[in-house]
């Protein structure tokens, strides 16, 4: 394979990765939303859009694999393409979280949420400018902004600890509360799971650019 014709896959690569970020991104503040308003059926479009998430993740693994088996990349240009089917795992992964707060908010079915949903779109935020950032660092090769979204978790795990004792505070006072309660608790635990996951983008930039993982 020409290196012209490496260079214009890897950037297609690339160009895909971001398109996923996207979806996952467009996802999350679906299910959010959804949950928000009471809208199943807007919920299980994210259940059902998890599909293509999937394989759009499959698409980019399987081009990554392809590549490598083509060109037996070394060094810089096997780091960018391994780089790549790393972030599009995480991606995937944020999406299983999405399709997961979905599925909370057709379990709770009429059900309104125990309180107004204040803290918890603010955690979703927070994770998504995350995701945001995790995807410019890695796009632009910026470890200065992969280092910014890594210790910017430590934000999210305040907002999940604090959503975490008003919620148990709710089902200590009143024992009819914990159904209602414990599904407000899982949703706040996948945000900070995805929160979690572009700390593992910003670790995989790392490695792209210098070839180690380790953050200061």
């Amino acid at each position: 394979m020409p290196r012209e014709d490496f260079e214009r896959n890897l950037k297609l690569v690339q160009d895909e990765v971001v398109q996923l970020s996207s979806m996952v991104e467009k996802a999350i503040f679906k299910s959010i939303d959804s949950l928000k308003r009471r809208d199943l059926g807007a919920s299980q479009q994210v259940i059902d859009e998890d599909d293509i998430i999937d394989a759009k993740q499959e698409a980019i693994e399987n081009r990554c694999i392809d590549l490598i088996a083509l060109e037996s990349p070394m060094a810089v240009d096997l780091r960018v393409i391994i780089a790549a089917m790393m972030v599009a795992n995480e991606l995937e992964r944020m999406g299983d979280y999405a399709e997961g707060i979905a599925k909370i908010s057709l379990a709770m079915g009429e059900l309104p949420p125990l309180k107004p949903l204040i803290d918890i779109p603010r955690m979703a935020d927070k994770a998504v400018d995350m995701l945001r950032r995790s995807i410019e660092s890695y796009v632009n090769r910026d470890i200065v902004t992969a280092k910014g979204v890594f210790h910017d978790d430590d934000e999210v795990d305040e907002m999940y600890e604090q959503v975490y004792r008003e919620l148990l505070t709710y089902m200590m006072r009143d024992p009819t509360t914990i159904q209602r309660a414990t599904y407000l608790l899982w949703v706040s635990h996948d945000l900070e799971r995805v929160a979690d996951r572009t700390t593992n983008i910003a670790e995989r930039v790392m490695f792209l650019v210098t070839g180690k993982t380790e953050m200061d």
